[in-house]
């Protein structure tokens, strides 16, 4: 099958082409006829599957570049995520020459320059609850000619304050207008809560393998306060094209970081106390191969598209297999193969054990010796 199939211009198929993408995956499939109609919909699809280009193609799609005004507005829970997807929507337009205005609305920006660029009448923006909720209240986002609203990653967003923001920001919109909402997994509590927003929801489920099975899963054991200089050792001997480290604590980014540019080892770094600006540049460093390692805590294991990644390392294993996920998520993506490599103590083995029992997968120990990575039986 083909996007045209699907009702894609002929100017965004040429676009997705020079990406390399020729064929639709299955939630893209299963999901254009109900969001070309316009219809509210709930997809959700695993990690990796391409939910960002099923819902943003049909976005796009369906802007009329002869209304002057916002006509499509994208919900994040992360400043990450936001230029994420405007990222992707900045290389669509790129290379299908569209004359279609995005713009991100984010915390961390001044307000006033923000309101000085909705001046040129974006037709898409993408952005936090907490800073569309300000322009709309200071009426100066107006919502009245949106005809779609996206809300990517509910299950972070449909709780709390930020369930609240939701309310409100759907609210202060026409009710024709179409409500898309986004997840990795089908939770019966953020079900229902769309359910309340949209009346009519159509449920679109694109199972797939939990996992890519083209990511192979391994660990090495090492001593706690070993395990930064084993992450430089790992590197050196696995040479990734791009690799992303997460840690649990921001003190531990910056040592590792450190540590691999004493040994001529290119890193950027992001965690949650980065400016915005800060967080960019790191993304774009590592994007354009200015830094061939990006070192996160968890703020960047979800929503994250970046080609290339053929390594994940976890510095710090994660307690929850949904987590392991995400993570391992980051490579192996659009068909692609990667690896995911665990540090972990002797006594984190029994956690590796419990991710391999409920995702049904295997993770394989591995050894280090003599700048080779092997198994137990080369290893002895």
């Amino acid at each position: 099958m083909k996007f045209s199939d699907l009702g894609t211009l002929p100017e965004l198929e040429k676009a997705l082409g020079v990406e390399g993408i020729t064929e639709p995956t299955p939630v893209q499939i299963q999901s254009a006829e109900v969001l070309y109609e316009g219809r509210d919909v709930f997809i959700s699809s695993e990690t990796g599957t391409g939910k960002t280009l099923a819902y943003l193609l049909p976005l796009l799609c369906r802007i009329d570049l002869s209304v002057v005004g916002l006509q499509a507005m994208i919900i994040t829970p992360t400043h990450e995520l936001a230029l994420q997807v405007q990222h992707q929507i900045q290389r669509l337009l790129q290379h299908s020459g569209m004359a279609i205005r995005s713009q991100v609305l984010i915390g961390e920006t001044p307000i006033k320059r923000q309101t000085e660029k909705l001046k040129k009448k974006p037709q898409v923006v993408i952005g936090s609850t907490g800073r569309l909720l300000d322009l709309i209240k200071m009426k100066k986002l107006k919502v009245h000619t949106v005809k779609s609203i996206v809300m990517d990653e509910i299950d972070r967003l449909l709780v709390g304050e930020l369930l609240v923001s939701i309310r409100a920001i759907i609210k202060s919109t026409l009710k024709e207008r179409q409500l898309i909402f986004v997840s990795a997994t089908e939770h019966k509590t953020y079900l229902r809560e769309a359910e309340t927003l949209a009346q009519d929801l159509v449920k679109v489920n694109a199972k797939s393998k939990r996992i890519n099975p083209d990511i192979e899963h391994l660990y090495v054991v090492a001593e706690e306060r070993k395990k930064i200089d084993l992450m430089r050792r790992l590197i050196h001997a696995m040479l990734p094209e791009r690799a992303i480290v997460f840690v649990h604590r921001n003190e531990k980014v910056e040592v590792l970081k450190s540590k691999l540019a004493y040994h001529k080892i290119k890193a950027s770094q992001i965690h949650k106390e980065c400016t915005k600006l800060e967080r960019k540049k790191a993304l774009d460093d590592f994007r354009k191969g200015r830094s061939t390692v990006l070192i996160s805590s968890d703020i960047s294991s979800r929503g994250l598209d970046i080609k290339g990644v053929s390594h994940i390392f976890n510095l710090d294993l994660p307690a929850q297999s949904d987590a392991y996920i995400h993570r391992a998520g980051r490579t192996g993506r659009a068909g692609s193969s990667g690896t995911a490599v665990s540090l972990v103590t002797q006594q984190e083995v029994r956690t590796v054990q419990k991710h391999a029992s409920y995702l049904k997968i295997q993770i394989k120990e591995r050894f280090l010796k003599e700048g080779k990575v092997l198994d137990p039986d080369d290893a002895n």
